[in-house]
């Protein structure tokens, strides 16, 4: 019985992998800028750098161990967020806007999940195989 839970939860583990591997392909086949011309460029190059590291990463780990990696990455993105944010004035207010930023990489994530439902006429979102939400 034991198990069983272990390989339901490997599966679920996979399937949510997978799921970031896809939204992150989705994301990076993108074009992003090789010389950026202003701050907005820069910032989205940076991004897709900061993705694709991690996605060769998960990649680059044993089968087992890419979830286990991706669930330790936002803590080290976060830890340096926090290192940056530390650096600023703070009536700059760092804190509201690296929180904003965290809130609006989550929102993505689940407008892949809706964008994906649409070209495969669903009607619900799927996190990994549990649903995440059901908007309707």
């Amino acid at each position: 019985m034991c198990g069983d839970m272990d390989d339901d939860e490997s599966e679920i583990e996979e399937r949510l992998y997978a799921r970031f591997r896809a939204h992150a392909q989705e994301l990076l086949a993108q074009p992003a800028p090789q010389e950026p011309a202003d701050l907005s460029e820069y910032l989205d190059k940076l991004f897709f750098d900061s993705l694709s590291r991690s996605v060769r990463d998960g990649e680059q780990a044993e089968a087992a161990r890419r979830y286990e990696r991706l669930g330790m990455q936002p803590l080290v993105f976060a830890r340096l967020a926090g290192f940056l944010a530390g650096h600023l004035a703070l009536s700059e207010d760092p804190l509201r806007k690296v929180i904003e930023a965290m809130m609006m990489g989550y929102g993505e994530a689940e407008a892949l999940d809706h964008a994906q439902g649409q070209d495969h006429g669903h009607d619900h979102h799927h996190h990994g195989d549990v649903p995440a939400r059901d908007h309707h």
